[in-house]
Protein backbone atom coordinates (compact mmCIF):
# COMPACT_ATOMS: atom_id res chain seq x y z
CA UNK A 1 0.00 0.00 0.00
CA UNK A 2 1.23 3.25 -1.22
CA UNK A 3 1.16 6.45 0.91
CA UNK A 4 3.96 8.72 -0.46
CA UNK A 5 2.47 10.28 -3.22
CA UNK A 6 3.83 13.83 -2.03
CA UNK A 7 7.49 12.40 -2.77
CA UNK A 8 5.81 10.81 -6.28
CA UNK A 9 2.80 9.15 -7.18
CA UNK A 10 2.49 5.26 -7.76
CA UNK A 11 1.83 3.52 -9.93
CA UNK A 12 2.07 5.72 -13.05
CA UNK A 13 -1.48 5.00 -15.28
CA UNK A 14 -0.69 2.63 -18.25
CA UNK A 15 -1.31 5.37 -20.84
CA UNK A 16 2.02 7.04 -19.54
CA UNK A 17 4.37 3.89 -20.47
CA UNK A 18 2.42 4.21 -23.54
CA UNK A 19 3.48 7.00 -24.49
CA UNK A 20 6.76 7.18 -23.75
CA UNK A 21 7.17 3.34 -25.98
CA UNK A 22 5.60 5.39 -28.95
CA UNK A 23 7.76 8.64 -28.41
CA UNK A 24 11.19 6.12 -28.54
CA UNK A 25 10.00 4.77 -31.23
CA UNK A 26 8.36 7.42 -33.48
CA UNK A 27 9.57 10.74 -32.36
CA UNK A 28 13.46 9.91 -31.45
CA UNK A 29 14.88 12.97 -33.15
CA UNK A 30 16.10 15.94 -31.38
CA UNK A 31 13.29 18.31 -31.45
CA UNK A 32 13.69 22.16 -33.20
CA UNK A 33 17.27 21.22 -34.29
CA UNK A 34 16.84 19.11 -37.11
CA UNK A 35 14.02 19.16 -40.51
CA UNK A 36 13.57 15.53 -40.56
CA UNK A 37 10.58 14.29 -39.92
CA UNK A 38 11.85 11.80 -36.37
CA UNK A 39 12.83 15.76 -34.89
CA UNK A 40 9.99 17.36 -36.45
CA UNK A 41 7.38 15.31 -34.63
CA UNK A 42 9.78 15.09 -31.72
CA UNK A 43 8.78 19.30 -32.07
CA UNK A 44 5.06 17.93 -31.98
CA UNK A 45 5.06 16.60 -28.85
CA UNK A 46 6.74 19.09 -26.91
CA UNK A 47 4.43 21.47 -28.51
CA UNK A 48 1.23 19.42 -27.48
CA UNK A 49 2.48 19.18 -24.00
CA UNK A 50 2.93 22.58 -23.90
CA UNK A 51 -0.65 23.34 -24.86
CA UNK A 52 -1.84 21.24 -22.17
CA UNK A 53 0.02 21.94 -19.63
CA UNK A 54 -1.04 25.71 -20.86
CA UNK A 55 -4.97 24.70 -20.46
CA UNK A 56 -4.14 23.70 -17.19
CA UNK A 57 -2.87 26.94 -16.22
CA UNK A 58 -6.05 28.62 -17.32
CA UNK A 59 -5.37 29.20 -20.91
CA UNK A 60 -1.94 31.17 -20.68
CA UNK A 61 0.10 31.71 -23.96
CA UNK A 62 1.92 28.16 -24.44
CA UNK A 63 5.13 30.07 -25.07
CA UNK A 64 5.23 31.21 -21.37
CA UNK A 65 5.23 27.37 -20.26
CA UNK A 66 9.10 26.25 -19.93
CA UNK A 67 10.02 22.36 -19.48
CA UNK A 68 12.36 22.21 -16.45
CA UNK A 69 14.35 19.26 -15.51
CA UNK A 70 12.17 18.60 -12.52
CA UNK A 71 10.20 21.18 -10.04
CA UNK A 72 13.82 21.72 -7.71
CA UNK A 73 14.75 23.19 -11.81
CA UNK A 74 12.03 25.34 -12.02
CA UNK A 75 12.37 27.07 -8.53
CA UNK A 76 15.62 27.48 -8.89
CA UNK A 77 15.24 28.99 -12.44
CA UNK A 78 12.42 30.90 -10.83
CA UNK A 79 14.38 32.47 -8.25
CA UNK A 80 17.72 33.03 -9.59
CA UNK A 81 16.73 33.45 -13.23
CA UNK A 82 14.16 36.96 -11.22
CA UNK A 83 17.10 38.08 -8.50
CA UNK A 84 19.16 40.99 -9.40
CA UNK A 85 22.32 41.94 -7.33
CA UNK A 86 20.64 44.13 -4.49
CA UNK A 87 17.53 42.75 -4.45
CA UNK A 88 15.60 41.58 -1.75
CA UNK A 89 13.66 38.03 -1.49
CA UNK A 90 10.84 37.02 0.93
CA UNK A 91 10.36 33.52 1.71
CA UNK A 92 8.28 31.22 4.26
CA UNK A 93 8.89 28.78 6.96
CA UNK A 94 6.50 27.24 4.81
CA UNK A 95 9.15 26.40 2.03
CA UNK A 96 10.29 23.40 0.87
CA UNK A 97 14.09 23.40 0.50
CA UNK A 98 14.19 23.85 -3.40
CA UNK A 99 13.28 27.09 -2.26
CA UNK A 100 14.88 27.93 1.15
CA UNK A 101 18.67 26.73 -0.42
CA UNK A 102 18.75 28.75 -3.64
CA UNK A 103 17.28 31.76 -1.56
CA UNK A 104 20.03 30.91 1.38
CA UNK A 105 22.64 30.42 -1.15
CA UNK A 106 21.94 33.73 -3.23
CA UNK A 107 21.90 35.38 0.47
CA UNK A 108 25.39 33.50 1.29
CA UNK A 109 26.92 35.17 -1.70
CA UNK A 110 25.84 38.47 -1.10
CA UNK A 111 23.97 38.65 -4.32
CA UNK A 112 20.46 39.43 -2.20
CA UNK A 113 19.31 40.14 0.87
CA UNK A 114 16.02 37.59 2.21
CA UNK A 115 13.66 37.30 5.17
CA UNK A 116 12.03 33.98 5.99
CA UNK A 117 8.82 34.72 7.55
CA UNK A 118 7.16 32.94 10.10
CA UNK A 119 3.90 30.37 10.57
CA UNK A 120 1.63 29.76 13.25
CA UNK A 121 1.13 26.57 14.59
CA UNK A 122 -0.92 24.92 11.77
CA UNK A 123 2.07 25.90 9.39
CA UNK A 124 0.46 28.68 7.64
CA UNK A 125 1.28 31.87 6.41
CA UNK A 126 -0.08 35.15 8.01
CA UNK A 127 -0.55 37.51 4.94
CA UNK A 128 0.48 40.83 7.41
CA UNK A 129 3.46 38.79 7.86
CA UNK A 130 4.25 39.13 4.45
CA UNK A 131 3.43 42.62 4.16
CA UNK A 132 5.24 43.77 6.68
CA UNK A 133 8.15 41.78 5.48
CA UNK A 134 8.30 43.13 2.13
CA UNK A 135 10.80 46.32 1.58
CA UNK A 136 11.33 48.81 -1.40
CA UNK A 137 14.21 46.42 -2.07
CA UNK A 138 11.89 42.96 -2.40
CA UNK A 139 12.01 41.42 -5.98
CA UNK A 140 10.13 37.97 -4.74
CA UNK A 141 7.94 36.86 -2.73
CA UNK A 142 8.27 33.06 -2.74
CA UNK A 143 5.29 31.05 -1.09
CA UNK A 144 4.15 27.42 -1.26
CA UNK A 145 0.89 26.91 -2.24
CA UNK A 146 0.37 24.16 -0.07
CA UNK A 147 2.45 22.34 2.61
CA UNK A 148 4.23 19.18 1.89
CA UNK A 149 4.48 17.98 5.36
CA UNK A 150 0.64 19.02 6.61
CA UNK A 151 -1.15 19.86 3.65
CA UNK A 152 -1.87 23.40 4.43
CA UNK A 153 -3.01 25.72 1.89
CA UNK A 154 -1.93 28.55 2.39
CA UNK A 155 -3.69 32.13 1.81
CA UNK A 156 -1.97 32.65 -1.17
CA UNK A 157 -4.61 35.55 -2.89
CA UNK A 158 -3.73 37.60 0.17
CA UNK A 159 0.08 37.05 -0.30
CA UNK A 160 0.01 37.56 -3.88
CA UNK A 161 -2.49 40.81 -3.05
CA UNK A 162 0.27 42.38 -0.21
CA UNK A 163 3.32 42.01 -2.83
CA UNK A 164 1.99 43.37 -5.93
CA UNK A 165 0.97 46.18 -3.52
CA UNK A 166 4.96 46.62 -3.49
CA UNK A 167 5.07 45.68 -7.24
CA UNK A 168 7.14 42.37 -5.97
CA UNK A 169 6.97 38.95 -8.42
CA UNK A 170 5.24 36.32 -6.75
CA UNK A 171 6.53 32.61 -7.34
CA UNK A 172 3.89 30.18 -6.26
CA UNK A 173 5.01 26.70 -5.43
CA UNK A 174 2.60 24.22 -6.70
CA UNK A 175 4.45 21.18 -6.30
CA UNK A 176 1.76 19.63 -3.77
CA UNK A 177 -1.23 21.33 -5.79
CA UNK A 178 -0.44 20.99 -9.29
CA UNK A 179 -3.20 18.56 -10.59
CA UNK A 180 -5.48 18.83 -7.58
CA UNK A 181 -5.92 22.65 -7.16
CA UNK A 182 -6.93 25.68 -9.68
CA UNK A 183 -3.38 27.04 -11.07
CA UNK A 184 -4.92 29.41 -13.09
CA UNK A 185 -2.46 32.60 -12.75
CA UNK A 186 -4.74 35.09 -13.56
CA UNK A 187 -6.39 33.70 -10.06
CA UNK A 188 -4.53 34.23 -7.63
CA UNK A 189 -2.05 35.86 -10.18
CA UNK A 190 1.16 34.42 -9.21
CA UNK A 191 4.00 35.60 -11.77
CA UNK A 192 5.63 32.57 -12.15
CA UNK A 193 4.59 29.32 -10.75
CA UNK A 194 6.57 26.03 -10.67
CA UNK A 195 5.99 22.28 -10.41
CA UNK A 196 6.74 19.02 -11.04
CA UNK A 197 5.26 16.46 -13.54
CA UNK A 198 5.64 13.52 -11.43
CA UNK A 199 3.02 13.99 -8.22
CA UNK A 200 -0.36 14.41 -8.19
CA UNK A 201 0.32 14.97 -12.46
CA UNK A 202 1.03 10.96 -12.48
CA UNK A 203 3.60 11.76 -15.48
CA UNK A 204 7.04 10.58 -14.75
CA UNK A 205 10.17 11.69 -12.93
CA UNK A 206 12.44 14.03 -14.80
CA UNK A 207 10.22 17.05 -16.02
CA UNK A 208 9.28 20.20 -14.28
CA UNK A 209 7.36 23.56 -15.35
CA UNK A 210 8.03 26.66 -14.72
CA UNK A 211 5.06 29.19 -16.49
CA UNK A 212 6.96 32.43 -16.91
CA UNK A 213 4.22 35.57 -16.48
CA UNK A 214 4.09 38.57 -18.49
CA UNK A 215 5.84 40.73 -15.08
CA UNK A 216 8.80 38.93 -15.18
CA UNK A 217 11.67 38.75 -17.25
CA UNK A 218 14.35 35.78 -16.00
CA UNK A 219 18.40 35.82 -16.90
CA UNK A 220 18.78 31.64 -18.48
CA UNK A 221 20.51 29.65 -15.42
CA UNK A 222 22.20 27.76 -18.53
CA UNK A 223 22.99 28.74 -22.06
CA UNK A 224 23.90 26.35 -25.16
CA UNK A 225 21.92 24.90 -27.93
CA UNK A 226 18.14 25.82 -28.90
CA UNK A 227 18.19 25.48 -32.13
CA UNK A 228 17.26 29.06 -33.11
CA UNK A 229 19.93 31.81 -34.09
CA UNK A 230 22.83 29.55 -33.90
CA UNK A 231 24.67 32.35 -35.11
CA UNK A 232 24.34 34.40 -31.99
CA UNK A 233 26.71 33.96 -28.64
CA UNK A 234 23.82 35.17 -27.06
CA UNK A 235 20.31 32.91 -26.06
CA UNK A 236 17.51 34.05 -27.90
CA UNK A 237 14.99 36.37 -26.67
CA UNK A 238 12.27 34.71 -26.83
CA UNK A 239 10.02 32.00 -24.36
CA UNK A 240 10.46 29.15 -24.09
CA UNK A 241 13.72 28.85 -26.08
CA UNK A 242 15.34 31.58 -23.89
CA UNK A 243 14.98 29.39 -21.00
CA UNK A 244 15.62 25.94 -22.12
CA UNK A 245 18.90 25.56 -24.00
CA UNK A 246 20.12 22.03 -24.41
CA UNK A 247 18.72 19.03 -25.57
CA UNK A 248 15.31 18.35 -23.39
CA UNK A 249 13.66 15.16 -21.87
CA UNK A 250 11.42 14.56 -24.87
CA UNK A 251 10.51 10.84 -23.49
CA UNK A 252 9.48 12.18 -20.30
CA UNK A 253 7.45 15.55 -21.55
CA UNK A 254 5.30 13.04 -24.21
CA UNK A 255 4.76 10.60 -20.62
CA UNK A 256 3.69 13.67 -19.10
CA UNK A 257 1.56 14.96 -21.84
CA UNK A 258 -0.43 11.70 -22.00
CA UNK A 259 -0.79 12.01 -18.21
CA UNK A 260 -2.26 15.62 -18.50
CA UNK A 261 -4.94 14.04 -20.73
CA UNK A 262 -6.83 12.24 -17.53
CA UNK A 263 -6.17 14.96 -14.72
CA UNK A 264 -9.01 16.09 -13.25
CA UNK A 265 -8.14 18.20 -10.58
CA UNK A 266 -11.95 18.76 -8.66
CA UNK A 267 -12.26 15.17 -8.67
CA UNK A 268 -8.60 14.92 -7.96
CA UNK A 269 -9.40 16.93 -4.41
CA UNK A 270 -12.56 15.18 -3.66
CA UNK A 271 -10.96 12.20 -3.55
CA UNK A 272 -7.97 13.59 -1.50
CA UNK A 273 -10.12 14.59 1.31
CA UNK A 274 -12.49 12.15 1.66
CA UNK A 275 -9.36 9.83 2.56
CA UNK A 276 -7.97 12.28 4.57
CA UNK A 277 -11.20 12.69 6.27
CA UNK A 278 -11.24 8.91 6.75
CA UNK A 279 -8.11 8.29 8.22
CA UNK A 280 -8.48 11.59 10.83
CA UNK A 281 -12.03 10.23 12.09
CA UNK A 282 -10.34 6.45 12.29
CA UNK A 283 -7.49 7.94 14.51
CA UNK A 284 -9.59 10.40 16.37
CA UNK A 285 -9.02 10.20 19.94
CA UNK A 286 -6.62 7.60 19.21
CA UNK A 287 -3.82 7.60 22.40
CA UNK A 288 -0.20 8.43 21.57
CA UNK A 289 -1.00 10.17 18.39
CA UNK A 290 -1.41 13.41 17.23
CA UNK A 291 -1.74 15.03 13.93
CA UNK A 292 0.09 18.17 12.69
CA UNK A 293 -1.70 20.78 10.69
CA UNK A 294 -4.79 22.15 10.40
CA UNK A 295 -8.09 20.34 11.84
CA UNK A 296 -10.49 21.44 8.87
CA UNK A 297 -9.91 18.78 6.16
CA UNK A 298 -11.16 21.48 3.46
CA UNK A 299 -7.94 23.47 4.17
CA UNK A 300 -6.02 21.01 3.04
CA UNK A 301 -4.81 18.71 0.06
CA UNK A 302 -4.28 15.00 1.15
CA UNK A 303 -1.19 15.42 3.26
CA UNK A 304 -1.31 14.17 6.83
CA UNK A 305 1.57 14.00 9.11
CA UNK A 306 1.52 13.37 12.33
CA UNK A 307 4.08 12.06 15.72
CA UNK A 308 3.55 9.08 18.07
CA UNK A 309 4.11 9.28 21.49
CA UNK A 310 7.86 7.21 22.43
CA UNK A 311 8.33 6.18 18.69
CA UNK A 312 10.79 7.49 17.03
CA UNK A 313 9.31 8.86 13.00
CA UNK A 314 11.93 6.64 11.55
CA UNK A 315 11.12 3.73 13.57
CA UNK A 316 7.26 3.77 12.87
CA UNK A 317 8.10 4.36 9.17
CA UNK A 318 9.79 1.12 9.12
CA UNK A 319 7.66 -1.20 11.23
CA UNK A 320 4.69 0.24 8.43
CA UNK A 321 6.91 -1.13 5.30
CA UNK A 322 8.31 -4.30 7.09
CA UNK A 323 5.67 -5.54 9.42
CA UNK A 324 2.54 -4.23 7.44
CA UNK A 325 3.50 -3.32 4.03
CA UNK A 326 2.72 0.17 4.04
CA UNK A 327 5.34 2.81 2.57
CA UNK A 328 4.82 6.60 3.69
CA UNK A 329 7.65 8.85 4.41
CA UNK A 330 9.91 10.07 8.09
CA UNK A 331 11.80 12.86 8.68
CA UNK A 332 12.08 16.52 8.08
CA UNK A 333 10.62 16.15 4.46
CA UNK A 334 13.24 18.72 3.37
CA UNK A 335 11.27 21.34 5.50
CA UNK A 336 13.42 21.70 8.40
CA UNK A 337 11.97 25.40 9.31
CA UNK A 338 8.35 24.06 9.02
CA UNK A 339 9.35 21.43 11.97
CA UNK A 340 10.75 23.54 13.92
CA UNK A 341 7.86 25.91 13.81
CA UNK A 342 5.45 22.95 14.44
CA UNK A 343 7.87 21.42 17.36
CA UNK A 344 8.69 18.11 15.53
CA UNK A 345 12.54 19.01 14.86
CA UNK A 346 14.96 17.37 14.62
CA UNK A 347 12.93 13.95 14.46
CA UNK A 348 10.51 14.87 11.60
CA UNK A 349 7.06 13.49 11.71
CA UNK A 350 5.60 10.72 9.98
CA UNK A 351 3.59 11.44 6.95
CA UNK A 352 0.97 10.00 5.03
CA UNK A 353 -0.11 11.31 1.23
CA UNK A 354 -2.96 10.12 -0.96
CA UNK A 355 -3.21 9.81 -4.51
CA UNK A 356 -6.37 9.23 -6.90
CA UNK A 357 -4.84 5.58 -6.79
CA UNK A 358 -5.53 4.98 -2.92
CA UNK A 359 -8.50 3.56 -1.99
CA UNK A 360 -10.54 3.62 1.63
CA UNK A 361 -9.91 -0.06 2.84
CA UNK A 362 -6.30 0.74 2.38
CA UNK A 363 -7.12 3.79 4.61
CA UNK A 364 -8.33 1.74 7.17
CA UNK A 365 -5.68 -0.48 7.18
CA UNK A 366 -2.74 2.44 7.52
CA UNK A 367 -4.97 3.91 10.62
CA UNK A 368 -5.63 -0.04 11.66
CA UNK A 369 -1.43 -0.28 11.75
CA UNK A 370 -0.73 3.13 13.16
CA UNK A 371 -3.14 1.89 16.26
CA UNK A 372 -1.10 -0.99 16.47
CA UNK A 373 2.32 0.99 16.96
CA UNK A 374 1.06 3.38 19.25
CA UNK A 375 -0.34 0.82 21.45
CA UNK A 376 3.33 0.08 22.06
CA UNK A 377 4.57 3.81 22.57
Amino acid sequence: MYFDHAATSWPKPPEVLAAMQACLERAGGNPGRSGHRAALEAHRTLQEARRKVARLLGGVDPDRVVFTLNGTDALNLAIKGAARPGDHVVYTAADHNSVRRPVHALTLRGVVTSTCVSVDGAGVVDPDEVRRAITRRTRLVALPHASNVTGAIQPVRDVIRAAHEHDALVLLDAAQTAGVLDLDPSDPGADLVAFPGHKALRGPTGVGVLYVGSRAELQPLREGGTGAESDSPLPPEALPARLEAGTPNTVGIAGLSAALDGVRPEAALAHERALLRRLVACLDQTRGIHVLGPADVERRVGVLSLTIEGIDPQDAAAILDESFDIAVRAGLHCAPNLHRALGTYPAGALRASFGVSNTEAEVDALAEALKQIAAQG
